[in-house]
């Protein structure tokens, strides 16, 4: 279990365990491979804790089979975990854009259904698969993003992936990966929680 020192002790009125179960946001950005599978792992930890996920993948076409989206589907299926639910809105690759127009449209219609499963606490984890481009692209409002990120109900923690993730959402998020550390919640006190560090 990681024993972070904070470097500064905030002075947020907030007990040690009120702090530890905080909901968080995190960004996985960066060229570097292996953001959308940093973030079905923690998927996995949130399945195993009972939780139920809602994966929202951008993008990426809804013919494109992921070997993450059938082990999760099948595991949220046996009662034993939490339950999974998986949202395919894109069209095409995130990096070949065909009918850019239908894809922005996908994106926009995506984004709202997230907002109204954030509101409606649907979700304990919600894995934004490729939404940086979305919001890199201009086809979503990073500013609405923030915002309805700011003002979610409840414990509901929710990871954003992809590549030129907006400096906006960077600094509003509490860990951010740029496949090296850029920040960590235990840097400012909050301890390691269960479905997130284990």
């Amino acid at each position: 279990m990681p024993q972070g020192q904070p470097s500064v002790v905030p002075n947020d009125g907030l007990t040690t365990r009120q702090r530890r179960n905080r909901p968080l946001v995190f960004v996985h950005t960066g060229v570097g491979k292996g953001k959308s599978t940093a973030a079905f792992g923690l998927a996995l930890r949130a399945w195993n804790q009972g939780w139920p996920v809602g994966v929202f993948q951008f993008v990426k076409s809804a013919k494109w089979k992921v070997g993450e989206e059938r082990a999760l589907k099948v595991l949220g299926e046996t009662g034993e975990g939490g339950t999974v639910a998986w949202h395919k809105m894109g069209e095409g690759w995130s990096w070949v854009q065909r009918d850019l127009a239908s894809s922005e449209e996908a994106a926009r219609e995506g984004w709202e259904q997230v907002k109204r499963d954030l509101a409606a606490e649907t979700y304990q984890l919600l894995v934004l698969d490729e939404f940086a481009y979305p919001l890199h692209w201009g086809w979503i409002d990073t500013e609405d993003v923030i915002t309805a990120l700011r003002e979610r109900p409840g414990t509901q923690h929710v990871v954003i992936t992809g590549r030129n993730a907006p400096q906006a959402l960077v600094d509003f998020a509490d860990l951010v990966t740029d496949m090296s550390k850029v920040k960590h919640p235990m840097d400012t006190g909050q301890k390691g929680q269960r479905g997130i560090e284990w």
